[in-house]
C-alpha cells in the first residue's frame, strides 16, 4: 500500500460541492496526493474570504464552460 502524506488530514472537514483543489483543475484523473495537498491548504487557511473566492471561481468556471 502506498502512503499519501497527510491524506487523513483532509477529512477534518466535510466534503462540499466544490473546493480549492477543484477550482484549480484538480479533479478526475489527478493525483490524490496533489488533491490532498490543496485540500489541506484550504483547511489550514480557511476564511470567509477564501470561501467566497472559491464560490466566485466556481461560478466563473461554470459560466465559461457553458459558452
Amino acid at each position: 500500500n502506498i502512503q499519501i502524506a497527510r491524506y487523513g488530514d483532509r477529512h477534518r472537514v466535510k466534503a462540499g460541492i466544490t473546493g480549492w483543489a477543484q477550482v484549480h483543475g484538480l479533479r478526475g484523473q489527478t493525483s490524490i496526493a496533489d488533491r490532498a495537498e490543496w485540500d489541506n491548504f484550504y483547511i489550514e487557511n480557511w476564511s470567509l474570504w477564501l470561501d467566497w473566492k472559491i464560490l466566485a471561481m466556481t461560478v466563473g468556471a461554470v459560466l465559461h464552460r457553458a459558452e
